[in-house]
């Protein structure tokens, strides 16, 4: 059976070689002056992590890819797409803020930083898919319009997919706010009627008058909502929420989905990085990060997404776990970490599904450098 090449590097550097330089020769094994050509607008997808997480890739690892990039003749942007929840990511203001708080300052990553879907999360470009789940995909513009991808993921347990890699950064991470709501709920929004007012700023914001008053509470017509998913955001009280319905095997291949449609006419134009620093439990988008499940590792890179996923699964099942509240078992070398933080959750499914649809494949080569 045919494999994909991940290249890896360690953390280990010398007085000849420090990290940034020591991944800069990873981006040169894995192939990154084969997919960009001179002038290309080059999309460096990342995670800037919601304001109090700690676990994201730190900015002056993300330098160096910028400086690679821009070697090459090309025109590099960090970007991200705006979170379906509204937290401090949920609009392009308060998410660029947080970025720059976060570290990611001109000064720091030599590169502008865009938000990928506009304003308010409402900015996509419409990809036919037409797969099991997803017909069609509303992913971020300036994503979709990008001459190059570049993926850098932060790999770390995930409370939805058991894990949280490239595919989720992919997949999840660059859809608009109404892409995020269709892998997240088959359901339109739901308003809490105990908290919503009836100030009628949801009302006066839906582009489809699918929001009225009735009674001084809001309501939503199912028939009428197209699932945009902006009045989460506008709703000064919190009062309107996602509808979590979707089954986690369902939400796992919508992801994968969503990943085939990102790459749709640049996969020979993309590159993925997983960095196994700062393993964490949980997603970088939470307001907070717990302790490490394993030691570091290093960083992978492949031009394969779901190899270089299941390498980083591996490379993570074969650490001796760090016992903790989340880690309480399965924590010798070999045994199934994320099984053990997630026992309900099967991570196999998106890799699987994803190799189903053709986005890659699991069987892997390790190259170490």
């Amino acid at each position: 059976m045919d494999a994909s090449n991940v290249y890896f590097c360690d953390l280990r550097t010398s007085m000849k070689e420090n990290l940034p330089a020591k991944l800069r020769r990873l981006l040169d094994e894995a192939g990154l002056k084969e997919i960009i050509s001179a002038r290309n607008l080059v999309a460096i997808k990342i995670h800037f992590g919601e304001k109090g997480n700690t676990a994201f890739i730190r900015p002056v690892l993300i330098r160096p890819i910028v400086n690679a990039v821009r070697d090459l003749g090309a025109a590099p942007f960090l970007t991200d797409a705006n979170t379906l929840y509204a937290g401090t990511r949920g609009n392009s203001v308060s998410h660029l803020i947080t970025a720059m708080e976060n570290g990611f300052a001109y000064s720091v990553v030599d590169a502008p930083l865009i938000v990928a879907d506009g304003l308010r999360g409402a900015s996509f470009k419409e990809i036919a898919v037409d797969k099991e789940f997803i017909k069609t995909a509303y992913i971020g513009t300036e994503i979709a319009e990008a001459d190059v991808l570049v993926s850098a993921a932060h790999f770390k347990g995930h409370e939805l997919c058991g894990f949280g890699g490239t595919i989720k950064n992919v997949g999840m991470g660059c859809a608009s706010r109404m892409g995020k709501l269709e892998q997240h709920s088959d359901l339109s929004p739901k308003v809490k009627k105990k908290k919503c007012v009836g100030c009628g700023e949801c009302v006066d914001h839906c582009a489809r008058k699918a929001i009225s008053l009735k009674e001084k509470k809001a309501e939503i017509d199912s028939e009428k909502c197209v699932g945009c998913g902006e009045c989460i955001l506008i709703c000064p009280n919190r009062a309107i929420d996602v509808q979590w319905n979707a089954d986690i095997p369902l939400f796992q291949k919508k992801m994968a989905e969503y990943a085939w449609a990102v790459l749709k006419g640049k996969k020979e134009k993309s590159i993925f990085l997983n960095f196994l620093t700062n393993i964490t439990p949980a997603c970088d988008c939470n307001p907070n990060s717990d302790a490490p499940v394993v030691p570091d590792i290093g960083i992978l890179a492949s031009r394969d997404p779901v190899a270089v996923d299941q390498a980083s699964v591996d490379l993570v099942n074969r650490q001796p776990g760090i016992p903790g509240p989340f880690l309480t078992k399965g924590t010798a070398p070999g045994e199934d970490k994320f099984t053990a933080l997630y026992p309900k959750i099967d991570w196999t499914i998106q890799l699987d599904h994803a190799e189903q649809i053709g986005l890659g494949r699991r069987n892997y080569r390790l190259v170490t450098i």
